[in-house]
């Protein structure tokens, strides 16, 4: 395959010899002298170019100006950036600012053969999903966020309130279950909607360039500081600036994000004044804040000062009522995203395994497995047999040489009678999603393994009545062993034993006096 690489670069002499370079490997060149013609050139062939090469230090717009132009567009491009200046904080300027690869000056031929070889192997179908995903991102919305839990009803409300103010907010709960999605959505509820809201994951930057990231330097700050950087503090001057994993913050720099939450002023490395900002602080941690400051890892005065409202988001296995939504609106956007002529539906088999599955990514892992569906459908219906992962970790699935997926029960009973379908975690998929109904299975002890929504009398059955059926059934699963019964149904084992009494229920026989 012949591809079409735009060279970007001021130097004449460079131009030539990377022009050589691409045609030795069979590809074709489009050459621009500098940042600001490859961009126009670009607006008007971006569908026809699959590689940009671009130097980094250029005169009007350098290669990182112009990379912040390009996402502009909305672009996928794969870009490989090339510089003479090949320290580590060119190089995490570089990739942070979306570079696919680096090479430094004089590059061979085999490495930059090698360097647009491995861009155009990029699968395009993922990077299609991963602009759709960002261009959404950076409008979110309340109504955006896929919900039908009461837990993260609270979450929203909790977060509605929070976005009339300026309060410091620090969001808690594991990775991937939304934190940022949270955040822009407060950002958007706010007087600050529309202004920036910049983003920086503490636990990814180099430890010696979290300052500089966070506050910026001036030209000649250290070495290898070759020219000026604009701190993220600056850059979301007037907006919001969401610190992720803010538990991995250095102790050495927690001291002066300190000093910028109390003054509202931040010091640029080799400055020699310090610079007002008006900065909304917005905080999100996978860790126990509380443990960290214990254990010496974190400012007890930083965490009092951040931590004014915090907003535990619960994980996607504590709220299992969100997963058929969730799956329905991936289905919907995926499908919609990959191009496929007609909607994606889910099956209540599939449904029911994905709700089955604790998922301990949570809310991103659930979303990559989707894509993974989506992109390799072959019908119009997605079933258990598009989630071989996921069966293979849920107990009673089993997967044969072909790769067909078939259910067993669950492993620590005996097998129950032969089914066409998995039981359904939620009796009323097959009502509310197919027409279709599915088989259930008993097991051999008899314990029933779907509880009805409705009673004898055709109404819908009181949550009381469903929670203790639902506990007696977790007592005869997990053979009384509490503690797991109360870490399964997502309670403490002194609220467990509270509903043992108030329901009348003898832990050891819990169907004795069930009809």
């Amino acid at each position: 395959m012949v591809a079409q690489i735009l060279v970007v670069d001021d130097d004449p002499v460079q131009r030539r010899l990377l022009k050589h370079a691409i045609e030795q490997h069979g590809h074709e060149p489009h050459l621009a002298e500098n940042g600001r013609v490859g961009l126009e050139y670009l607006k008007d062939v971006v569908d026809r170019i699959d590689v940009v090469v671009l130097d980094l230090m250029m005169p009007e717009m350098n290669g990182l100006e112009f990379m912040a132009a390009l996402a502009d567009l909305g672009t996928d491009i794969p870009v490989i950036v090339q510089t003479g200046q090949g320290g580590i904080e060119t190089v995490v300027e570089a990739m942070r600012a979306g570079a696919f690869d680096f090479v430094v000056k004089p590059v061979s031929p085999e490495r930059l053969g090698s360097a647009i070889g491995n861009a155009l192997k990029l699968d395009q179908k993922e990077a299609r999903a991963k602009a759709g995903r960002r261009s959404r991102s950076s409008h979110v919305r309340f109504s955006d966020i896929v919900s039908a839990s009461p837990a993260m009803d609270r979450v929203i409300d909790l977060a509605r309130r929070a976005a009339h103010s300026d309060i410091p907010v620090v969001l808690e709960g594991e990775s991937g279950v939304g934190k940022e999605m949270v955040a822009k959505a407060i950002q958007a509820a706010s007087d600050r909607s529309g202004k920036p809201f910049i983003t920086v994951n503490c636990g990814a930057i180099p430890a010696n360039l979290v300052e500089s990231i966070l506050f910026g330097h001036e030209k000649g700050a250290f070495t290898g500081a070759t020219e000026r950087h604009v701190g993220k503090f600056a850059e979301a001057d007037g907006g919001t600036l969401f610190l992720d994993e803010i538990g991995d913050l250095p102790l050495d720099t927690q001291v002066k994000l300190l000093r910028a939450v109390q003054s509202g002023e931040i010091e640029t490395v080799g400055a020699r004044q310090t610079q007002k900002v008006d900065v909304r602080l917005i905080s999100a941690t996978n860790k126990d804040l509380i443990e960290e400051v214990k254990a010496g890892r974190f400012r007890e005065d930083l965490y009092y000062r951040l931590n004014v409202y915090p907003i535990a988001i619960p994980s996607l296995r504590k709220r299992k009522e969100d997963i058929p939504v969730l799956v329905r609106a991936l289905a919907e956007r995926l499908a919609h995203e990959q191009k496929l002529p007609q909607p994606l539906g889910v099956s209540p088999r599939a449904l029911a395994l994905l709700t089955a599955y604790d998922w301990p990514g949570n809310i991103r892992q659930l979303e990559n497995a989707m894509f993974r569906a989506v992109v390799l459908a072959q019908g119009h219906e997605l079933d258990v047999e598009d989630f071989p992962q996921i069966a293979a970790q849920v107990p009673g699935y089993s997967i044969n040489a072909e790769g067909a997926i078939s259910w067993g029960g669950p492993a620590r009973h005996q097998a129950p009678m032969l089914v066409e379908k998995p039981p359904r975690v939620f009796p009323d998929f097959a009502e509310r999603y197919d027409t279709q109904e599915a088989a259930v299975p008993v097991s051999a002890d008899k314990t029933p393994d779907i509880i009805p929504s409705l009673g004898d009398d055709g109404d819908v059955r009181t949550l009381a009545e469903v929670e203790e059926q639902l506990i007696r059934f977790a007592l005869k699963f997990y053979h009384g062993q509490m503690s797991q019964v109360a870490r399964k149904l997502g309670i403490g084992r002194s609220t467990l034993y509270r509903k043992l009494k108030d329901y009348d229920i003898d832990p050891d026989h819990p169907f004795r006096d069930v009809a």
